[in-house]
């Protein structure tokens, strides 16, 4: 095995891990959610939390299949995958992530 398969099923597993921790506590699981966290008790009832973990589960299963493909295609084809796979994440990622917590908790107002 190469590091690019290596790396992949590392976040796979880390992510996958992370989703089954959301699909079990439900909506308990929004305190896992940064930024959620820190907002006072009355901000936290107006937001839909049980949507807001169900949408956090459904990004980590999204994660770990971009990483088992970038797996697979970096044992079969190429190790450079497993890097196309990370600007996959970070993409990904990086179009979900807000700085301030309005805008990032927006679509779940109640």
């Amino acid at each position: 095995m190469n590091i690019g398969v290596n790396s992949c099923l590392f976040m796979a597993i880390l992510f996958g891990f992370m989703a089954i921790v959301f699909a079990l506590l439900k909506e308990k699981g929004t305190m896992l959610i940064g930024g959620f966290n820190t907002l006072p008790k009355e901000k936290i009832e107006k937001y839909d939390k049980e949507k807001m973990s169900c949408d956090q589960r459904n990004a980590f299963v999204v994660w770990i299949v971009v990483f088992v493909i970038g797996a697979l295609i970096s044992y079969f084809v190429s190790t450079y995958a497993a890097t196309v796979a990370f600007i996959i994440w970070l993409i990904l990622f990086f179009r979900d992530f807000h700085f301030g917590t309005e805008k990032a908790f927006e679509k779940y107002r109640k």
